[in-house]
């Protein structure tokens, strides 16, 4: 009895956990966080623009496949410099793997010589769970009306290995780069995979 009763909230977690994505083709969850300046940047002062949140913990192996590298710093890159707006989220809960300081945030952003917009904290987890934000990295694309066209992983292999990274397809930059020219994402949305986000 206890194993169906299990069985059953399984599932039905499962079932909240889906309904609580946000759907492609909706408005993108608002939200205003701070970075490591203390600066506060809200999603609607990025109206206009192409946004992409990607959802970080530097003690994840996935989230170092990517920057060890600095495959995600190229990334990141390319696109500021074609005016996207990329904002890096900490959503690890002070006491968890992965939790950011402002002045970690700030010494770690520099030792990776990233090239993100802002990297912002989201230490309470409002922010990475009205996303249903999951791991570490996990990636969304926003497009200038404010409306999320791809939600899931970064690319098409789920592992840990940088010698991947050739060979996959790059469902950000795919969904970017389609949408930018005025066509349709192929894939709007993909299983994410990574390490879990701590909150």
């Amino acid at each position: 009895m206890k194993t169906i009763i299990t069985i059953f909230l399984t599932g039905l977690f499962a079932l909240v956990s889906l309904s609580a994505a946000p759907a492609i083709g909706e408005k993108a969850p608002a939200f205003t966080l701070k970075d490591y300046h203390g600066e506060t940047h809200s999603l609607s002062d990025f109206e206009g623009k192409f946004v992409v949140l990607e959802w970080l913990n530097h003690d994840c192996p996935f989230v170092v496949k990517f920057y060890q590298g600095g495959h995600m710093q190229d990334l990141q890159k390319k696109y500021t410099e074609k005016d996207v707006v990329w904002l890096v989220i900490n959503s690890s809960a002070p006491g968890k793997q992965g939790h950011l300081t402002p002045d970690a945030a700030k010494k770690i952003s520099a030792e990776k010589k990233a090239q993100h917009t802002a990297l912002l904290l989201d230490h309470d987890g409002k922010v990475g769970r009205a996303y249903d934000a999951r791991v570490t990295p996990h990636m969304y694309v926003i497009n200038p009306e404010g409306k999320l066209i791809y939600n899931g992983a970064i690319d098409s292999i789920r592992s840990a290995r940088a010698a991947d990274i050739p060979r996959a397809e790059n469902y950000v930059v795919a969904a970017l780069d389609a949408a930018m020219n005025g066509g349709e994402v192929a894939t709007p949305v993909s299983r994410p995979y990574g390490c879990s986000v701590k909150y």
